[in-house]
């Protein structure tokens, strides 16, 4: 059994979106609405589904018929010059879902940039139901990977996230950087912020990679963890005050 809450909101669950929601494409803005509809597609988070009459249709050309589990819709595609590229959205044309017809579900990396009033938003639209606190501690954290010791404190900052194990975040000078390695990996959270670097561990001849990271940009709740280093619990041994954590089957920093 997991040791942390999972996520609850049950799919093609709709509800309204009560903030201003602007996406922008090479610089011009596509999307302008105050009307937005969140829908789960699946359990962790939402998508934004938008009213047409808020949304720059002549961007945009009708594709084939498809059907969803929101309902029957069609694939737009971008309109380019005399371009068409791939479908970067739908609209929903008949659905028993309540506010959907008509409404059209943008695929997030088709816009260049998203913002909920006036603040950025990375990644995908941020569920109004999770939350997620950082916390100061002063239990001691220990990791390690194949008995290979990573990072050994006595004290850490621990982030708590709706449907996610906690994570414990460390300082550098806690860190045994000598048994860590330096990787491309780069991410973003729309919760949390971009990190500025990941790691991967090296243990008894094997590399088990991305196993630690750290958030250079935060969101404003989460400036605690800024420049402090976490570990994925799914890959590593984590011990809090001296007892083993169980490992959880997520996947999600």
């Amino acid at each position: 059994m997991a040791n942390f809450p999972a996520a609850l909101t049950p799919l093609n669950h709709v509800a309204p979106v009560p903030r201003r929601i602007r996406g922008v494409k090479d610089g011009a803005t596509l999307v302008d609405t105050v009307r937005a509809q969140y829908v789960w597609e699946w359990p962790h988070y939402p998508h934004y589904y938008l009213p047409q009459a808020d949304v720059q249709m002549d961007r945009f050309v009708a594709g084939d018929a498809i059907t969803t589990p929101q309902g029957q819709a069609r694939h737009l595609a971008w309109k380019t010059g005399g371009d068409e590229r791939r479908p970067p959205a739908r609209i929903v044309t008949a659905s028993e879902l309540p506010g959907l017809v008509d409404a059209v579900r943008i695929e997030w990396g088709a816009l260049d940039r998203w913002f909920e009033e006036d603040e950025e938003v990375f990644v995908h639209p941020r569920s109004p139901y999770k939350r997620v606190d950082a916390l100061r501690s002063n239990r001691a954290v220990r990791v390690e990977l194949d008995g290979t010791l990573l990072a050994d404190a006595r004290a850490c900052v621990m982030v708590f996230e709706t449907g996610l194990p906690t994570r414990y975040y460390v300082d550098v000078t806690n860190v045994r950087f000598d048994a860590l390695r330096a990787s491309p990996t780069r991410s973003q959270c729309p919760y949390k912020g971009i990190t500025g670097g990941y790691w991967s561990a090296e243990a008894n001849g094997k590399t088990v990679a991305d196993v630690a990271w750290t958030y250079r940009f935060t969101t404003p709740a989460m400036t605690p963890i800024a420049g402090l280093v976490a570990f994925l619990n799914e890959k590593v041994d984590i011990f809090i005050d001296g007892a083993l954590q169980p490992r959880p089957q997520t996947h999600f920093s």
